[in-house]
């Protein structure tokens, strides 16, 4: 499932392709920024 995360810090949107489950421990890291955040909590759109 291609998600589309906002990053809490900077704003920035970038794709989340996940292959299973998202759970809280999904962490994702910001390629702007550098900021690592929770998956759950940044989703904009799911496709």
């Amino acid at each position: 499932m291609m998600l589309l995360l906002k990053c809490p810090k900077c704003k920035n949107r970038m794709k989340y392709n996940s292959t299973g489950l998202i759970s809280e421990k999904n962490k994702k890291r910001c390629v702007y920024c550098g900021h690592s955040y929770k998956v759950r909590e940044s989703i904009v759109q799911k496709s």
